[in-house]
């Protein structure tokens, strides 16, 4: 009896296969395998998994560190990178080293939310406000704020008195000069915000921004834009990026302290290789 080419093709290749043949070369390992050969992973039918792998994502800070403090270890070291722009930290448990490279597919992820209170601030900081969003926000958060007059504090119901108060005053002058050879016109408008109570010029707001950080006291310039009949108010936020920087060395201070001992840290971000 002869054999067909493509019957021959198909004994070699399943002889191949059942030798499980394989070709060492630096730095991998190659199994030589038939076209059409399917791998199955039996892991799904077996009682208990090959090895633990998993991927948390918390917000919680205390949850997060008591994980990674009961987290068992391995022959495998871990490794955690925090992302300071992001205010969260990635530890990855089964990332290994140069020697000894892990999966890295056994990892837990915190990232930091804003607090109420800081997430109100930002959502009103830099924005063009009209006198009732701007009273509102004051009204909401009165225990985290206090307001001045230049040097002088008001307190908080005297402040949203003036603003709710105020009014746009506009003034024009009109100057006309004619000689024999010459005829000139000037004109001057002044617009003017002015309130019938106080007028609060900067504020200063206290909030915790992140959990497990400290309160920090968030200082904000008002502003009055008189372009338009009813004034348009902003707050400033003075130094905001060098109090944002701020926040990040804290919050590398805080992780540190909490899962430091458990696992080595470095700053930035990582990303595994194919």
């Amino acid at each position: 009896m002869s054999l067909t080419k493509e019957t021959a093709q198909l004994i070699i290749a399943h002889a191949l296969a059942a030798a499980g043949q394989q070709i060492e070369t630096t730095g991998h390992t190659l199994a030589v395998q038939p076209e059409g050969i399917k791998l199955v992973n039996l892991e799904k039918y077996q009682a208990i998994r090959d090895r633990f792998r998993g991927a948390l994502s918390t917000h919680a800070l205390a949850d997060f560190a008591r994980y990674v403090e009961q987290h068992p270890g391995g022959d495998i070291k871990p490794h955690g990178f925090i992302d300071q722009d992001r205010m969260a930290c990635s530890i990855i448990f089964n990332l290994g080293n140069d020697h000894v490279a892990g999966h890295g597919d056994d990892t837990a992820t915190l990232i930091l939310k804003p607090t109420a209170a800081y997430k109100a601030l930002l959502g009103v900081v830099g924005q063009r406000l009209d006198q009732q969003e701007l009273a509102e926000f004051l009204e909401d958060w009165a225990p985290n704020i206090t307001a001045f007059a230049g040097d002088e504090k008001l307190n908080t119901a005297q402040a949203i008195a003036g603003i709710r108060k105020m009014t746009i005053k506009a003034t024009s002058q009109r100057d006309s000069t004619v000689g024999d050879f010459n005829h000139a016109r000037s004109a001057m408008d002044e617009i003017e915000a002015r309130s019938q109570e106080t007028l609060p010029t900067r504020f200063e707001f206290t909030t915790v921004p992140f959990e497990g950080l400290q309160p920090a006291t968030i200082n904000l310039r008002l502003s009055v834009i008189t372009g338009s009949d009813a004034p348009v108010l902003k707050l400033r936020w003075v130094a905001e990026e060098a109090q944002r920087e701020e926040f990040a060395r804290e919050f590398k201070g805080v992780m540190e302290q909490q899962v430091g001992g458990f696992v080595p840290l470095t700053i930035g971000t990582f990303q595994l290789g194919a």
